[in-house]
C-alpha cells in the first residue's frame, strides 16, 4: 500500500461538448474514511467516480487514487479499488453462484482463493442456499449485498460506491449502511455517492456539489453549524400555500422553505419572541397551526440554504 491519501484530486474537469458535467473540483480522501459525495441527481456526482476508477479520461486536473495517477495509471488504479455502480454490476440472467465466479476471475484470483471468496460472500451476504437463484429474481436488498460482495472479492484498499441505495427499501438502506460501517472498520476507505441526504449522516466527511462543482465540504456537524448560524423552527399547518407568502413578508424571518408538509424557518430572533409573532400572524389571517417548535437543522437543509 501507498503512503498519502487514499484519493486526491486538484482542478478535476470533465466536458462533453459544450457541457461542463464536473468544474474544477478539489478534495482529498483520507485512508480508512467513509466519505460521502452529495447532491441531486445531474450534478457530476457519477461523472466524478467514473474518472477516478478509471473508466472515464478526465478533460483536465490531475489526482491520485490509492497513490496512482488517474490520468496515466488507471489500469493500476482497477487493481487497488472495488466498484459498485447504480445498478449493481451484476449479471442479471446469471446465477448468484456465477456472477461471484465471473468477478473473481475479472479480478484475477487464482482457483482456490476465489473458491474460498466465494463461500465469504454468499455467508457474508446471508444468500446461503440461493447461490443457484438466478439473480434477476432477488429482491433488491439482496442484490446489493451480493453486488458489494462481488466488489469486494479482491480486498481492494478502496471501494466506489455509486448510489449504492438507489431504488432499494428504507430497511435495506439503513442495514446497508451498517454493512458500509463494517468495512470502513476494517480499514477500507469507502467512497460513496448518493442523493439522500440523510444518509450523510453516516459519513466521516462530505462534500456537497451542485451543477458540476462543490459547494460544501466538512464533517456533517460541521457543516450544519457552519452554514446554518441563526434558528431554525418548523412549522406545520394544513394551509402552507397561505402561510409561505405572509411568512417570507414577516419581519424576522430570514428564509423559508417548504419540505414536503412542514415549513421551515429560520430566524435571527429569540425563541419565545419569535413564536409569539408567528403565531400572532397566523391567527390574525385565521390560518390553524399545529405545531411551531425550534429544530436541529439537517444536511437537507443545508443543501437547500446553499443552492438558495
Amino acid at each position: 500500500m501507498r503512503e498519502g491519501p487514499a484519493v486526491s484530486v486538484r482542478g478535476l474537469t470533465k466536458r462533453f461538448s459544450s457541457f461542463t458535467a464536473v468544474d474544477h473540483i478539489g478534495f482529498t480522501v483520507r485512508r480508512g474514511e467513509i466519505f460521502g459525495f452529495l447532491g441531486a441527481n445531474g450534478a457530476g456526482k457519477t461523472t466524478t467516480i467514473r474518472m477516478l476508477c478509471g473508466l472515464l479520461r478526465p478533460s483536465g486536473g490531475e489526482g491520485e487514487v490509492a497513490g496512482f495517477d488517474i490520468m496515466t495509471e488507471t489500469e493500476r488504479i482497477k487493481t487497488r479499488i472495488g466498484y459498485m455502480s447504480q445498478k449493481f454490476s451484476l449479471y442479471e440472467d446469471l446465477t448468484v453462484q456465477e456472477n461471484i465466479m465471473f468477478f473473481g476471475g475479472m479480478y484475477g484470483l487464482s482457483p482456490r482463493e476465489l473458491n474460498d471468496k466465494k463461500s465469504e460472500v454468499i455467508e457474508w451476504a446471508g444468500l446461503a442456499g440461493m447461490e443457484r437463484r438466478i439473480t434477476s429474481t432477488l429482491a433488491g436488498g439482496w442484490k446489493q449485498r451480493l453486488a458489494l460482495g462481488t466488489a469486494l472479492l479482491h480486498d481492494p484498499e478502496i471501494i466506489f460506491l455509486d448510489e449504492p441505495t438507489a431504488g432499494v427499501d428504507p430497511v435495506s438502506r439503513r442495514n446497508f449502511w451498517k454493512v458500509i460501517q463494517e468495512i470502513a472498520r476494517k480499514g477500507v476507505t469507502v467512497f460513496v455517492t448518493t442523493h439522500y441526504l440523510d444518509e450523510a449522516e453516516y459519513c466521516h466527511s462530505v462534500r456537497l456539489m451542485d451543477k458540476g462543482r462543490i459547494i460544501a465540504s466538512g464533517a456533517p456537524e460541521e457543516l450544519k453549524r457552519e452554514v446554518i448560524t441563526e434558528r431554525m423552527f418548523q412549522m406545520e399547518t394544513e394551509e402552507p400555500g397561505r402561510a409561505i407568502p405572509l411568512l417570507r413578508a414577516m419581519e424576522g424571518v430570514s428564509e423559508v422553505s417548504l419540505l414536503g408538509i412542514r415549513i421551515n424557518l429560520l430566524t435571527p430572533l429569540p425563541e419565545r419572541q419569535f413564536q409569539k409573532r408567528v403565531l400572532d400572524l397566523m391567527k390574525k389571517e385565521k390560518i390553524p397551526v399545529e405545531s411551531l417548535e425550534p429544530v436541529e437543522p439537517t444536511l437537507e437543509d443545508v443543501f437547500i440554504h446553499l443552492i438558495k
